[in-house]
């Protein structure tokens, strides 16, 4: 009888592995149905962050020699011309300082930490959605296999006689295909979420750099 039922097992196995992805997925039940819908959603965050960030995560070198030679000039609205062509965080931070120039050093630092904060939270957009999914994904996953333990026990409860071990294993593995697709989803946000986290971190410190930068700039004797 053992003999049986790990033959029965192995060849349901073989017969699963020959399953296209669209019968796996129909095989999963309705819960797949949202685990990939919030995998589209986690690859166009990604995506669309990934280029806004790389967008936003130049080299601000070269930009704010171009700025420090402009003021120290006395070209202020050449610097503030250039500002506006540099599409960039750090970029909008230091036209609005350049804009306040005549006011206050006080009164500067905090324009820019202003737009600072304005551009922070430009650049975390959607991450915390991103978040969400690394966590529901899974738990969609689970709860997709619950039901599908819950409604293969009841398909063995309603059968008479001995329970076909091709009908246990089958209604097992098909529980358990919602818990993986979870699992890949929720890994894969994880890990996006990180990267994406590391890059925005990498921005704020090249923009917190480039304001000092600036202040300091604005304290120089002309």
């Amino acid at each position: 009888m053992l003999v049986q039922i790990i033959t029965d097992a192995a060849n349901a196995a073989t017969s699963d592995q020959q399953l296209s992805l669209w019968e796996l997925f129909k095989a999963g039940g309705l819960m797949m149905y949202p685990i990939v819908l919030l995998s589209f959603i986690a690859v166009y965050i990604f995506f669309e962050r990934f280029l806004t960030l790389n967008k936003a995560s130049q080299d601000p070198a070269q930009f704010m020699g171009k700025v420090k030679e402009l003021v120290l000039k006395g070209d202020v609205n050449g610097a503030k011309i250039l500002c506006s062509q540099n599409d960039s965080p750090i970029a909008r931070m230091i036209e609005k300082g350049i804009s306040r120039i005549g006011s206050p050093l006080k009164n500067i630092e905090a324009s820019i930490e202003n737009v600072g904060r304005i551009e922070i939270f430009k650049l975390e957009k959607n991450l915390s959605t991103l978040a969400t999914i690394s966590g529901a994904a899974p738990m969609m996953g689970f709860l997709g296999t619950v039901i599908g333990m819950v409604q293969a026990f009841i398909a063995i409860a309603q059968e008479e006689g001995s329970v076909s071990p091709k009908l246990l294993s089958s209604g097992i593995y098909t529980a358990m295909l919602t818990t993986v697709a979870g699992l890949i989803v929720g890994i894969i946000a994880y890990l996006a979420y990180n990267f994406l986290v590391t890059r925005v971190q990498k921005i704020v410190h090249k923009m917190e750099y480039s304001s000092l930068e600036f202040i300091d700039l604005l304290q120089e004797p002309r």
